[in-house]
């Protein structure tokens, strides 16, 4: 994988990682939680051939600070000071659930820096049926911090209602991504915010489940550079 480079926002050390040519048009990668950079490392090569792709630790993963506060703004103010850090605008923004929650509420909040988004079984922000309970974290050193686990699924169960309404706000040309049946996210859920979204497409990978781009890399790929190379 391609060496690690940080930068600072806001007092926060992101970690991250570039691939393809600089001049090259910008896709940034949000993975899930839990992950960090490294996760998209099975696309990643593809995708560089058009762009240039930044894979972004999100806080209280890898390599970045774990500053213990977290919550799915912060990861979104987070991914905007990344953007103004490294002055990155028409973007392609592509995030993986937690990854894509932040994806499209940076969307809603900054639509200007969005040049096409991609949603990748993203957590829809409708209450968790029924509640979700956090489970106690395992035993000895863990690979993120797990107080972001606590954050997300405190607001899995209580989400701001803003953010499904701002999903009317993203002017973006936009892919929603389904794993199927297999997955965990109700993919009626997907749907509907497919539809709510002005500009949006969905593409479901039967058999997928959660982790498309890792279980189907190929048709993943397929999906996502299909949609890039099409006209606005």
């Amino acid at each position: 994988m391609a060496d690690v480079q940080k930068v600072q926002v806001d007092g926060v050390e992101l970690a991250y990682r570039t691939w393809g040519e600089a001049d090259a048009p910008p896709a940034v990668l949000l993975h899930c939680l839990g992950e960090d950079g490294e996760d998209w490392r099975g696309v990643v090569g593809q995708l560089a051939t058009t762009h240039r792709v930044y894979a972004l630790d999100q806080r209280g993963h890898g390599k970045s600070d774990w500053p213990g506060e977290y919550g799915f703004e912060r990861w979104r103010d987070d991914a905007i000071g990344f953007l103004g850090a490294l002055e990155l605008e028409d973007v392609t923004l592509i995030g993986h659930s937690l990854g894509a929650v932040t994806a499209f509420l940076l969307a809603a909040e900054r639509p200007e820096l969005v040049a096409r988004l991609v949603l990748e079984e993203a957590a829809p922000p409708l209450p968790a049926d029924p509640p979700q309970e956090v489970p106690e974290a395992p035993p000895g050193p863990q690979l993120f911090d797990w107080a972001a686990k606590a954050a997300v699924v405190a607001q899995r169960n209580a989400p701001d209602p803003e953010w499904w309404d701002g999903l009317t706000r993203i002017t973006a040309p936009t892919l929603v991504i389904g794993g199927g049946g297999d997955s965990h996210i109700p993919q009626e859920h997907l749907a509907r915010m497919a539809e709510l979204i002005p500009h949006a497409e969905l593409v479901t990978i039967d058999g997928a489940g959660h982790l498309v781009h890792e279980e189907r890399p190929r048709e993943f790929l397929d999906a996502v550079q299909t949609f890039l190379a099409r006209e606005p």
